[in-house]
């Protein structure tokens, strides 16, 4: 698609892919619609993308709302890049998925990384199709495809997302509305500390999150289906789908 003079609804805009993407689209040409529940560092992206803002929490039902009313009358986007995310390291025997509140942070995790982007897109959807054309795009995970430990419950709501993406493309085919899946690996981001855990490993090494921005804009114009960034690990994806005992073996070995 092209992207000089269309318009963007980018999620997650304030930190992280989402900003890097925000700027990326910018720099091509963009309008841009931006989303995040840090209003300053929100700001500072706009006055990079001459954006504009919505400060919001997607996991409340308020927030949700406020985008979706924005978005539109924005007018209504041409591309819509579902990148909010938080994540949680926690292994599950011994965890609590409570926070200090006494409030369950598993539902603020699903809340956010699964409803938001499904209910968002059902209250843009349907212009979308009146007008026949316009992509979605959604930011999911490695650990959504292969499973990571001490994140379940986060690679299974990516995973949940990568699954609602593709029965999503498979009904909105022929309508002119395109779905494109983002899977990136480890991105050096702040996603990590904010996480629970800093990212202690020596392999993979964080790519930056200007690389994976560059990578969805090459697969936006070419119309892709989907995206993985790095590119070597579309290696690990088919060994666990064609042998995931060899795969699990593996993963064991060298995590």
């Amino acid at each position: 698609m092209g992207l000089d003079g269309s318009r963007a609804l980018i999620t997650g805009a304030s930190s992280g892919i989402g900003r890097a993407i925000a700027l990326a689209l910018a720099a091509d040409g963009c309008q841009t619609l931006l989303t995040g529940r840090d209003s300053q560092r929100l700001a500072e992206v706009a006055a990079e993308t001459g954006g504009r803002t919505v400060v919001a929490d997607l996991s409340e039902p308020d927030g949700l709302g406020r985008v979706a009313d924005a978005a539109a009358s924005f007018p209504l986007p041409d591309l819509v890049v579902h990148a909010a995310g938080i994540g949680r390291f926690e292994r599950m025997a011994g965890g609590t998925g409570v926070d200090d509140d006494g409030t369950h942070d598993d539902g603020t995790l699903l809340a956010t990384n699964y409803l938001a982007p499904v209910r968002l897109t059902r209250a843009l959807l349907p212009a979308m199709l009146d007008r026949g054309s316009g992509r979605l795009v959604f930011v999911g995970s490695i650990a959504g495809l292969l499973g990571v430990a001490g994140e379940s419950e986060y690679a299974a709501s990516k995973a949940a997302l990568g699954t609602f993406a593709a029965s999503l493309r498979a009904e909105l085919s022929g309508s002119g509305v395109g779905v494109t899946t983002l899977i990136p690996g480890v991105v050096d981001t702040p996603f990590f500390e904010r996480r629970g855990l800093p990212y202690q490993r020596r392999f993979p090494r964080p790519v930056p999150a200007a690389r994976v921005a560059t990578a969805l804009l090459r697969a936006l114009d070419r119309e892709q289906a989907q995206v993985v960034v790095p590119g070597w690990l579309r290696v690990p994806i088919a060994l666990q789908a064609c042998t995931p005992q060899v795969y699990s073996r593996l993963a064991g070995r060298w995590g």
